[in-house]
């Protein structure tokens, strides 16, 4: 931890004391589950009562993260994006995540409201349920009616919860510091991922931003008669209130569904598969949270989407290269999919190559022989998943969380049609993505984006070049070489050389009793003595990292 961060530490120590008691609880319950002693493992309890001990390490760490609060929630929905990070089974444990969050008292609602809209409640609403119907992590949300008598839900953020939320930023700073420095927890990039979740929950904390992803879903499928985005009303809407429609139907992990006329799950499965379909593939703008409590299924039929502040993006590149990856699995191309995935995601140094296209080559021969009809894209994605994790390739943010949005997607609709598949839907778009690729539009877009960039290099490189020629010219060129490790391998061979010398030195001071009391040469003693310690402490550092001055 840098120094820069103890002011943190001392402003925020109660925040500190609490995080880091909770941490040491569930590291001393993971530590105490590897013995076989049943009076031990129920000793430590969670605040519920329950053994913590017994529970799978999944489990606890995703108990000890609904323990820490709403902000750490909030990262561990985060972390359930990358199962190329955390893995499989951790990630899939994330989606569990409960904010279970108090809600705030009808006065300090009231307070909000009127604060945002700097006008009485009674002004904007004529009714308004001070009571939540629902509560979450950053805000929660009430049934209300508008002056002109349309029923409305308003997403009231929790007092407060940016200021709670700038601490844990600042303690989650100062861990990723510590944990970037044991060799364990580098793979999982504990800066960059506490970097990337500043960015994101800033995001989440600004409704004003919900609002316009909400507007954009209503834009694209203005024309659809079997979806349903909320209507938005700006002028009741700010950066801490969100006003929209109230979709009066029944949640997919209702059992309402299953009662309601005229419905058929079947149906309604593949509509909320193919709403999502086309928000990925012909959009590139998808909700990137399609858990059954997000979806509500309207009287006909008809899906409504809920919950607009998590949100995915595709450019037109990635998606062509998603289209590939989907395509490559279900025709078997083992040497396209190892390139798209070396293409898509952050190589270590040092990668087996060949390995890691023979593990592929044996994933897609296990899922070659599947029928479309019944092919498990959940499991071939998860099992890629592992395969990419077990290679510590860090795959693109954007694609790791498409990957988490078709893994849930298919499982949701697997709740009201059991033998859904997903892939049988994504084959019509091969056709549509070839025709696309074809069309002359796209061509011409990425004729003028060729032609521009080329422009821009035309009118660069003879500057660069003159600006060389001319340092060439004037003997102010320089070629800087870094050579990188060498420092450390200097260190090693010169501290070698000295205690090689140092102890031959001793050797000849003892051998000819210099110096000697009663018979022992002292400071030949001392030499060699000192020479053996630079020699353990040099066969150590070799040993260890093989550097002498820095550890790897």
């Amino acid at each position: 931890m840098r120094i820069t961060t103890l002011p943190h530490v001392y402003r925020n120590v109660n925040r500190w004391g609490e995080i880091l008691g909770i941490l040491s609880k569930y590291g001393l319950a993971d530590w105490v589950s590897r013995f076989d002693l049943a009076l031990v493992k129920g000793f430590l309890k969670n605040r519920d009562g329950e053994k913590l001990a017994h529970l799978s390490r999944e489990t606890r760490i995703r108990m000890a993260i609904e323990e820490l609060g709403p902000t750490f929630i909030k990262l561990g929905q985060i972390l359930s994006t990358r199962p190329d990070q955390v893995g499989m089974p951790l990630a899939q444990e994330l989606q569990r995540l409960q904010s279970n969050v108090a809600c705030d008292e009808p006065h300090v609602v009231r307070e909000t409201v009127e604060c945002e809209f700097q006008a009485p409640l009674e002004s904007f609403f004529a009714e308004f349920d001070l009571a939540p119907v629902a509560s979450a992590s950053i805000g929660q949300v009430h049934r209300a009616r508008l002056r002109t008598g349309d029923v409305v839900a308003v997403k009231v953020q929790h007092a407060g919860i940016r200021r709670r939320m700038e601490v844990d930023l600042e303690i989650l700073g100062g861990l990723a510091q510590l944990a970037e420095k044991l060799p364990e927890l580098q793979p999982y990039r504990p800066v960059a991922t506490v970097a990337e979740f500043r960015r994101v929950i800033r995001r989440e904390c600004d409704f004003a931003r919900e609002a316009r992803n909400l507007q954009q879903f209503t834009r694209n499928f203005a024309k659809n008669p079997k979806v349903c985005i909320p209507r938005l009303y700006p002028e009741h809407s700010t950066g801490r209130v969100l006003t929209m429609e109230w979709l009066d139907g029944a949640k997919l992990s209702d059992s309402a569904v299953r009662d309601m006329p005229g419905v058929e799950r079947s149906n309604v499965a593949r509509i909320g598969a193919q709403l999502y379909l086309d928000m990925i593939f012909q959009h590139g703008f998808y909700h990137g949270d399609p858990h059954p409590g997000n979806l509500v299924v309207l009287p006909g039929g008809a899906i409504g989407l809920l919950d607009f502040g998590m949100v995915g993006r595709l450019d037109e590149q990635l998606r062509e290269d998603v289209e590939d990856l989907l395509i490559a699995i279900v025709s078997q191309d083992s040497q396209q999919l190892t390139s798209l995935v070396m293409r898509l995601g952050s190589v270590p140094p040092g990668l087996d190559e060949p390995a890691l296209s023979v593990d592929l080559a044996e994933f897609v021969n296990h899922y070659a022989n599947q029928p479309v009809d019944n092919f498990d894209l959940a499991g071939a994605l998860t099992e890629m998943i592992e395969i990419v994790q077990r290679y510590q390739i860090a795959l693109l943010p954007q694609l790791a969380m498409l990957i988490k949005v078709l893994v849930m997607l298919e499982g949701t609709a697997r709740l009201l049609e059991p033998h859904f598949s997903l892939m049988e839907l994504i084959e019509p778009y091969q056709r549509k993505m070839l025709r696309r690729r074809l069309s002359p539009a796209r061509h011409i877009r990425k004729a003028r984006r060729i032609y521009s960039e080329v422009e821009r290099l035309a009118e660069v490189l003879p500057r660069r070049l003159r600006d060389i020629l001319q340092q060439v010219e004037s003997g102010k060129f320089d070629v800087h070489l870094d050579h990188r490790g060498l420092e450390p391998s200097v260190n090693r061979l010169v501290l070698g050389l000295l205690t090689s010398s140092l102890f031959l030195g001793s050797s000849l001071l003892i051998s000819q009793d210099s110096w000697a009391f009663r018979g022992v040469s002292v400071p030949g003693t001392l030499g060699v003595m000192l020479s053996a310690f630079l020699g353990w402490r040099l066969h150590r550092a070799i040993t260890k990292s093989g550097r002498l001055d820095r550890r790897k």
